[in-house]
C-alpha cells in the first residue's frame, strides 16, 4: 500500500532542503523535476509516470462541454505534462461526440507529431466492445484505425474498454483473441482491460498467459469515493497477478476538487448526479481540506496522492492548462500512513459513495 521508504525519504528530504536553504542559495534558481527518473512506475514492458493523464474530455461535448476553439489550449496541457516529466497519456477509441467520435485520438495524435517526443510517450488507448466487433479481425481493425487517428506506429496499451460478459458473454472470447492478435501483430508493445471485476480479470488474465500474452494493466473507478469492497478486491487481485492498476476518476468526476457544493452543481448531467452524492461527502472533503491546508497542497492533490500511494497509477482528466499545473502538484511528495488512514476513515464515514461503471463485471 505504501511507497518504498528509501525513495519516500530522499523526496521528503529533498523537499525539506528546498524550504530551508534553496531560497538563499544559488540552486533556488534550479527546477527540480516532479519526479526522478528511478521513481517511473513499471507497467508491463514499460516504464511511466506515476500519474498519467486522461484525455475523456477531449473531444466530449455532452458531459464536458468540449469545443474545439480549446484545442490550442489543449496543445498547451500536453507540452506543459510532457516538459513535468508525464509520459502516459489514456484515451479511447470513443472518446468523442457525434462526429468528433476519435476526437480525443487524432488531438493526441496532433500533439505528439508537433511536440515532436513519440518515442517517449506512451499512448493507453481502450477499444469499445461494440455489438458489430465480433470477430478477432474485426478487433484487429479497430486497433490499426487508431493507429491511423494516431499516426503512430505502436500503441503503447491496447485495452478492452469493457466485457461483454454480463449481456453478451459469446463475444467475449472474440474480443479476447483480438488483444492477443494485436499483441501478436506487433501492433501494441502491451495489453490491459478496463472495467473489468475480479473474477473476469482473473479469467482473462490466464486465457491471456496461456496463448503467451501477459496481462499488463486493469483500469477501474477507484478513488476515495470509490474505495469499497469490490474495488479493493479489484486491488488485491491486480497485486496478486502482478497487473498494475490504473485508476481513472481518480477525483469522482470533480466531486474531490471542492469545487462543487449542494448549491453549487455542475451544468449537465453531472449535476444530478453530484447532488445525490455531496450531501454527505463533509466527512471526507473536511479531512482533504484539513490535510491539504496543512501540507499546503490543494484537496485534488490530496485525493489524487491518496491513489498513488495505494500503488496505482492515476490519470485525473485535463482540459485546461490551470487543471494540468494543479495535477502536477500531487507529485513530488507523499502522504503519510497516518494521512491515509485518516482520508480511509472519513471516507467510510461519509454515508454516499460513487456510482460504479454500469460495464464492471464481477
Amino acid at each position: 500500500m505504501s511507497i518504498a521508504s528509501p525513495t519516500s525519504y530522499l523526496s521528503s528530504f529533498s523537499l525539506s532542503v528546498n524550504d530551508s536553504i534553496l531560497s538563499s542559495s544559488p540552486l533556488k534558481y534550479l527546477k527540480f523535476p516532479r519526479f526522478w527518473p528511478w521513481q517511473k512506475v513499471k507497467l508491463g514492458p514499460l516504464a511511466v509516470s506515476p500519474m498519467g493523464f486522461g484525455t475523456w474530455a477531449w473531444g466530449n461535448q455532452l458531459l464536458w462541454g468540449y469545443q474545439e476553439s480549446m484545442d490550442s489550449e489543449l496543445q498547451e496541457v500536453f507540452n506543459l505534462a510532457v516538459e513535468n516529466g508525464i509520459n502516459l497519456f489514456d484515451t479511447a477509441d470513443s472518446y468523442g461526440t457525434g462526429r468528433l467520435n476519435g476526437q480525443s485520438e487524432k488531438l493526441l495524435g496532433k500533439f505528439i507529431r508537433q511536440k515532436q517526443m513519440r518515442d517517449n510517450i506512451v499512448i493507453a488507448t481502450k477499444f469499445a466492445a461494440y455489438p458489430w466487433r465480433l470477430t478477432p479481425g474485426q478487433f484487429v481493425n479497430a486497433c490499426k484505425s487508431s493507429l491511423e487517428r494516431m499516426q503512430i506506429e505502436k500503441i503503447g496499451i491496447g485495452q478492452l474498454h469493457w466485457s461483454t460478459a454480463n449481456y453478451a458473454p459469446l463475444q467475449e472470447q472474440a474480443l479476447w483473441d483480438g488483444l492477443v492478435a494485436m499483441y501478436d501483430k506487433g501492433l501494441v508493445e502491451a495489453v490491459g482491460v478496463s472495467n473489468y471485476g475480479p473474477k473476469q480479470l482473473v479469467k482473462i488474465h490466464d486465457y491471456l498467459k496461456a496463448r503467451g500474452v501477459p496481462l499488463s494493466s486493469a483500469q477501474v473507478q477507484f478513488s476515495l469515493l470509490s474505495m469499497g469492497e469490490d474495488q479493493m478486491e479489484i486491488k488485491n487481485t491486480c497485486d496478486s497477478l502482478g497487473v498494475r492498476l490504473i485508476s481513472y476518476s481518480p477525483l469522482g468526476l470533480g466531486m474531490l476538487t471542492g469545487k462543487y457544493t449542494p448549491s453549487n452543481l455542475p451544468r449537465g448531467p453531472r449535476g444530478l448526479l453530484f447532488s445525490q452524492i455531496l450531501p454527505g461527502l463533509q466527512p471526507l472533503l473536511s479531512s482533504l481540506k484539513e490535510i491539504a491546508q496543512k501540507r499546503s497542497k490543494t484537496i485534488p492533490q490530496v485525493a489524487i496522492n491518496w491513489c498513488i500511494r495505494q500503488g496505482t497509477i492515476p490519470i485525473p482528466g485535463v482540459k485546461t492548462v490551470k487543471q494540468a499545473e494543479e495535477n502536477l502538484g500531487a507529485l513530488g511528495w507523499y502522504l503519510s500512513p497516518k494521512e491515509l488512514l485518516q482520508l480511509e476513515s472519513a471516507a467510510q464515514e461519509s454515508p454516499r459513495k460513487m456510482i460504479q461503471n454500469i460495464f464492471q463485471t464481477r
